[in-house]
């Protein structure tokens, strides 16, 4: 089984909505994303980006608070938080089965669900980047304002994503926002 990591850099909330609305040209009915980093890394935003793709014209806010929101598009977008989940009991009363028969789900630290969550998802970790001295590295720092740098790595091994990942570093490519992409033998 190969795994395919596409690594994105993004200096800016608008570069991570465009690179998310890239990926939202090849979801399909079905898709989980999983979406991981800290507070504040720019998860819902890369939402608003997924939704942009999908032609959702509803503000998209974090559901934190709601745990769960929905949004109409060309196809039916579920937004969940697990960030206030206390158990994994409670995840399971989200009603995960039914979101994915009849949209794309988008789970915000879905890392904390894993061991409730189907295998064939894509994961979207979102990190922030230091802000480093110019010359202490291969990229200027006057290129990368400190607060708004971060690197997407959106991985899968699910076999449903890794040709439309390739796809997706083709578009990210043209559109000048992919830095890397790996495709290896993932391990079982």
């Amino acid at each position: 089984m190969n795994e395919v990591e596409l690594i994105v850099r993004s200096t800016s909330p608008s570069q991570t909505r465009h690179a998310a609305s890239i990926l939202a040209e090849v979801v399909e009915l079905g898709d989980l994303i999983i979406l991981s980093g800290d507070l504040g890394a720019g998860k819902t935003c890369f939402t608003q980006g997924i939704g942009q793709g999908l032609g959702v014209v509803d503000q998209i806010t974090s559901p934190t608070f709601t745990l769960a929101s929905q949004y109409q598009g060309t196809i039916l977008l579920h937004h969940l938080d697990a960030y206030r989940l206390d158990t994994l009991g409670e995840a399971l009363d989200l009603d995960l089965p039914e979101l994915l028969e009849t949209g794309v789900t988008v789970i915000e630290w879905g890392e904390l669900l894993a061991p409730v969550l189907p295998n064939d998802h894509v994961l979207i970790a979102i990190e922030y980047v230091p802000h480093t001295p110019e010359g202490s590295s291969e990229v200027e720092a006057s290129e990368w304002p400190s607060d708004d740098l971060r690197t997407l790595r959106i991985t899968s091994a699910a076999p449903r994503w890794v040709d439309r990942l390739l796809i997706v570093a083709e578009k990210l490519v043209e559109a000048g926002l992919i830095a890397e992409t790996t495709s290896k033998e993932a391990s079982e």
